[in-house]
Order: C-alpha cells, then sequence, then structure tokens
C-alpha cells in the first residue's frame, strides 16, 4: 500500500528512476500556505551532497500542480512531483545476480518480469522525497507542535563523522541511531488499540527503507527496570511528569509530556566491497561487484525523512481529535 493516514492522508508514487517521484496529499485543510520556497529547508536536508551520501545529484525542486492556488491550500487534494534528471540505470542489472541486503530477490519474486529494477525502483529511498514533502504541509496544520529529529549515534560511536570517514576511505557502510522528539503535543491524541500513537508512528517510520527498530521514552532498557523507577510520576494538574519513560504516551494516547523515540537505521546494502552470493542464472555463488552511487551512511539523511513523517502522523490524529470532540 502506498497510502497512508484516515484525515490526512499521503499518496507517494514514482520509481527511483522514473521520469518522476511525487506524492499526493488529502485531506488537507484549505487556507494553509504554501509555497514552494517552504519545502527548501527540508528538502536540502534530505538532499545528497555531504560527505558519507550518494554522489547522485537531483534538483528536488517541487512541482505542486493542483491543490494549491494563489499560495494557499485550497482543500482539495494536493499532488507534487519531482522530476528525475540524473540517473544511471546501467549500474542496476542485478536481476539474475541480486544484490544482498536490497529489495532485488524478493521484488522480482513478487511480481516476476514486470519488476521496475532500475535503481531500486518503487523500492527505492528516492520516493521518501514525497514524504518530506509531505511533511512540511503537516507541519504547516500543527505548528505549534515542534518537531526535531538528530543522528545521535553511527557504526555504534558517537564520534559521527570520523565514522563516516573511515566507512568511505574502506569502500563499506556504517548505519545510525536517530533520536527524534516532538514538543507541545496536547493531550488525548491517539485511538486505542491498533491506532495507538505507539502504532501509528512505527508504522510510518518502517515505511522508510532501511528502518530496522524502534524504541519509546526507555523503550528496551525497561526490561531492566523496577515499576518503582518506570512510573513516570505526575507533578502538576496538567499531567507534567517528573520523568518520561513512557515517551510521552500512555494506554496509546498521548499525555501532554514530550514524544521521545529513538530509531534504528541499517547500514546501506550496496557497498564497494566484494561480496559473494548467489547467481540465479549459473545456480552458483558468485563474486559480486556492486556499481552504482551509495551512501556510506544513508542515516545522515534520515533525520527530516522521521521529523515528515512524526508530522504527518500528528497532524492527522490531531484532525481526527477535532473531529471526534
Amino acid at each position: 500500500m502506498n497510502t497512508f493516514g484516515r484525515i490526512f492522508r499521503i499518496h507517494i508514487f514514482g520509481e527511483s528512476h522514473g521520469n518522476f517521484v511525487g506524492l499526493t496529499v488529502d485531506g488537507c485543510p484549505p487556507g494553509i500556505p504554501i509555497k514552494i520556497e517552504d519545502f527548501k529547508e527540508d528538502l536540502l536536508r534530505r538532499k545528497s551532497g555531504a560527505k558519507g551520501t550518494t554522489p547522485r545529484q537531483e534538483d528536488d525542486i517541487p512541482e505542486i500542480i493542483n491543490g494549491v492556488h494563489k499560495n494557499f491550500s485550497t482543500g482539495a487534494p494536493i499532488t507534487i512531483l519531482f522530476k528525475n534528471k540524473n540517473t544511471r540505470s546501467s549500474d542496476y542489472d542485478f536481476k539474475h545476480h541480486p544484490r544482498p541486503g536490497h529489495a532485488d530477490f524478493v521484488a522480482s519474486e513478487k511480481y516476476k518480469s514486470f519488476n521496475d529494477d532500475r535503481g531500486g525502483g518503487h523500492f527505492s529511498g528516492r520516493l521518501t522525497l514525497g514524504l518530506v514533502a509531505a511533511g512540511v504541509i503537516a507541519k504547516k496544520i500543527i505548528p505549534e507542535i515542534k518537531i526535531t529529529a538528530k543522528l545521535i549515534e553511527a557504526g555504534g560511536q558517537t564520534n559521527i563523522s570520523e565514522v563516516v570517514d573511515e566507512a568511505v576511505k574502506n569502500g563499506n557502510s556504517v548505519g545510525g541511531i536517530i533520536e527524534c522528539s516532538a514538543k507541545n503535543v496536547p493531550v488525548g491524541l491517539g485511538e486505542p488499540f491498533f491506532d495507538s500513537v505507539e502504532s501509528l508512528i512505527s508504522h510510518a517510520v518502517f515505511s522508510i527503507p532501511g528502518i530496522k527498530g524502534i524504541e519509546f521514552g526507555s523503550g528496551f532498557n525497561a526490561a531492566k527496570m523496577k515499576g518503582s523507577e518506570h512510573n513516570d510520576l505526575i507533578i502538576d494538574n496538567n499531567g507534567k511528569t517528573k520523568t518520561n519513560n513512557s515517551g510521552g504516551i500512555n494506554g496509546g494516547i498521548t499525555n501532554g509530556n514530550e514524544i521521545l523515540f529513538r530509531t534504528v537505521v541499517k547500514p546501506t546494502s550496496s557497498i564497494a566491497i566484494q561480496q559473494e552470493t548467489f547467481n540465479f542464472t549459473s545456480g552458483k555463488t558468485e563474486p559480486l561487484k556492486i556499481k552504482g552511487r551509495h551512501d556510506a551512511c544513508f542515516a545522515l539523511r534520515v533525520p527530516v525523512i522521521i521529523e515528515a513523517v512524526t508530522a504527518c502522523v500528528l497532524a492527522d490524529l490531531n484532525m481526527i481529535n477535532k473531529t471526534w470532540i
């Protein structure tokens, strides 16, 4: 499924080496100010160019084709396109010798010869461009909620720059841990059981290629704690708590404290080091040398995507909460 959300609904489309990638946002209220310039900052944060990111450079200029008139949302669906200009599809012939860690094998099995395997096709991280654009719109719907995400660890270390440099030098890759915070979240967002805030954020976060884990508040450390240590004591009539082991959520509903979670990004699967993996044509395990342009640490570009999907979830829940009340 390429659609997510109840009222504020996002639909992403496109392929890594197709003509366009993009998104359609449905359920955006009328009167939200939206200009091309509004997307620049977040799109630049996702963009490659820094050391450790892919050399593939795209303009990433959004083309708003409907749903916005005179720089305001009209209430109709908003569709935004991004042109793919810098593609090298000849680097991606892995149909019979699939890359380990990628979707090459499973996509070929599921979609057979119809699968678009140019640069990862529809499975590519290129499609996260649409998620970031949707996040820009979502943040405008909930301007009072401040969402920030940052890379706090790469390759198991906090000296991120040195770790990434080493990976580039060795033709290898590293993963990372990203921490995300949402402040000024009102009490009462979330719909138990299956639309709990944790469920929806996790669902959206795992739509980002390469995500391998998520934890809220004290996360897995909660297993080592006693109830007397983990319980967040309420200290005022607004529900503010002394600690935040719950990550700002109780019973699947926001409690007014900061939403805090961390997510794990795997190392980039495409590496310059030769790998021994199965060739379906020869029926043997053979050396595979991957060409193409890839990130040594694509976690460097993920924080803004995490922010975006979190904003989409909270904007949707905020609109659901208003209709329910």
